[in-house]
């Protein structure tokens, strides 16, 4: 009996560890052609390279499998997919609130702390993890275990995506601390407000973490994107006059011609000054960013997936546009080994200089990669005995995943968009990979005992 418990424990950590020895080894692969030292393919090419996997592979994966996958019915049984992201990120938000606290980083870091240790990684690496765990045909989670892990992680990532261009935006913009009042020739009353110098997006120096999981994304600067924007609107008439913020204050419609002289006579119509200056932030929220090749795939795939007839025309050995399908998944193919040469090439590059400090480093990842993931066990394990979930073990599995990945890497690019803490994310990013190998090689050997174990064949 001893020695079959040896046995089975071996076998639990080699499953545990195997899946991620394959994405290292792509990882690795990734490193030694982008290392500066050998430089065996330049950095032009892995931006070439993620450029095509977030347009044109992530997109086929995300629709080829979640549309075949995704029913009216399943869209109800999932509903804890989306919340459960939704629960990461609350508790990550409130854990690295107390980061804040313990390790005191530099006040103009108090927020680029709070969004590092809440938000993490739930797209391409969970696609990575999943597409590995379930390569072998011994995989513990039965049939069908790609096409329902690559389902359950493509189903959530509408809400991150959300969640990165509405509260990350914000959070992100560069504090009032980067910017500094100056007096104009016309005198003490007319002010202005002039940045600071900051790192410039077009800088051929910029880490390859900004293009590593939204290429492209430094084309999509608006006017106040590089700006304290919310800080400004709220603050112009508490801290300064509303002549301090020229700009913001004809964004609301406060200032110009054909103003009405005798306001008293509109007080009972117009909005409240509060109110306005929540709509002016609205409008600058670039939500429209939000429809991109994956986003957009996932939509489509809900759709298709959701009406049977549109199903049966697409999906199916016997699908008349079957063959479009089966393009589709070709490319797919290409996705996972892709992303980890191209997570190779951006660790290549090494850890950036950063400001933050070494306590609060320390802080972040360990509470991002420690911390996080014992607090999922019990919302996840909870809300199994409760019966809130589905019982298929792939589905448990990718939910307590969602807690125990390192910070997103699409963080660095929004932090290169909103010209602030690059440094300090690149840096961030690059430890957390790396320690992540090992905290991911122990949760996910728990993750399985907690999910497979004595559980037969999910159809």
């Amino acid at each position: 009996m001893s020695g079959n418990n040896v046995s089975s424990r071996v076998m639990d950590i080699l499953s545990g560890i195997v899946p991620l020895m394959k994405l290292i080894s792509l990882t690795v692969i990734g490193l030694l052609l982008a290392h500066p030292k050998t430089q065996l393919v330049p950095r032009a090419t892995f931006r070439l390279l993620s450029k095509l996997v977030f347009a044109l592979f992530l997109p086929c994966l995300i629709f080829t499998e979640l549309g075949e996958s995704i029913t009216l019915d399943n869209i109800v049984r999932w509903w804890f997919i989306p919340v459960n992201v939704l629960l990461s990120t609350i508790i990550g938000s409130f854990i690295g609130y107390l980061v804040v606290l313990v390790c005191r980083p530099p006040p103009e870091f108090t927020r680029v702390t709070i969004v590092m240790t809440a938000f993490g990684n739930t797209g391409n690496l969970l696609l990575a993890i999943v597409s590995s765990v379930c390569h072998s045909k011994n995989n513990p989670f039965g049939s069908g275990c790609h096409s329902r892990g690559v389902s359950y992680v493509s189903f959530a990532q509408w809400v991150a995506v959300i969640l990165v261009y509405t509260v990350v935006y914000h959070m992100m913009e560069p504090p009032l601390e980067y910017y500094e009042v100056v007096e104009d020739e016309g005198g003490v009353e007319n002010l202005e407000i002039e940045e600071i110098a900051v790192a410039n997006s077009n800088d051929v120096s910029r880490p390859l973490l900004v293009e590593a999981e939204w290429p492209g994304i430094e084309e999509k600067e608006t006017e106040h994107c590089k700006t304290p924007f919310i800080a400004r609107v709220f603050n112009s008439i508490s801290s300064y006059s509303q002549t301090s913020f020229p700009e913001v204050v004809d964004l609301m419609g406060e200032t110009g011609g054909g103003e009405s002289s005798s306001p008293r006579s509109l007080q009972c119509l117009a909005e409240p000054r509060v109110i306005r200056r929540m709509r002016v932030v609205a409008e600058q929220t670039p939500v429209k960013h939000i429809l991109q090749p994956p986003t957009i795939a996932s939509l489509l795939a809900i759709v298709v997936g959701s009406v049977p007839q549109l199903k049966s025309i697409v999906f199916g050995y016997e699908a008349p546009l079957s063959f479009i399908t089966d393009s589709l998944n070709i490319m797919a193919s290409a996705m996972v080994p892709s992303v980890m040469l191209v997570l190779g090439g951006m660790l290549s590059e090494g850890p950036r200089e950063s400001t933050l400090g070494l306590r609060t480093t320390v802080g972040i990842t360990v509470a991002r990669l420690l911390v996080l993931p014992l607090v999922g066990i019990g919302i996840v394990m909870s809300a199994d005995k409760l019966g809130l979930i589905s019982p298929d073990p792939m589905f448990k599995f990718v939910l307590l995943l969602q807690y125990s990945t390192p910070s997103a890497i699409l963080l660095g690019a929004i932090a290169s968009l909103r010209g602030y803490a690059v440094r300090e994310a690149s840096a961030l990013l690059f430890w957390q990979h790396v320690f992540a190998l090992l905290s991911l090689t122990f949760y996910i050997i728990v993750f399985f005992k907690l999910t497979v174990d004595n559980v037969q064949d999910v159809p």
